[in-house]
């Protein structure tokens, strides 16, 4: 439902990386054939014990940054525009940040 209020970008947007809950031909050729866009699926390989998956991390990672934000660590906001004007806040930190 979400990829179909999406709009995409035209020419930005050439990979989706998904879950395992998406596998399967009816998902991935859906977005090929209405938005131009390959969907590689990020599953895992060895049935026990932990490893690293890739591109799951970058996810995780932004996740733990928003947590040193006291507003973003729990949920607090009751609307949901307000959540996501902090989490725009929280990231242009980050980024500014980045430029020192």
């Amino acid at each position: 439902m979400l990829l179909e209020k999406l709009r995409f970008p035209a020419g930005r947007l050439k990979l989706i990386w998904a879950d395992a809950g998406y596998s399967g031909p009816e998902f991935s050729g859906w977005v090929e054939e209405q938005h131009g866009v390959r969907v590689e699926i990020v599953s895992k390989i060895a049935p026990a014990g932990f490893e690293v998956l890739p591109r799951r991390w970058v996810v995780e990672r932004t996740f733990g940054w928003w947590n040193k934000w006291r507003r973003l660590s729990k949920d607090y906001e009751q609307n949901p525009r307000s959540s996501e004007a902090w989490i725009h806040i929280a990231m242009i930190a980050i980024m500014l940040n980045r430029f020192k």
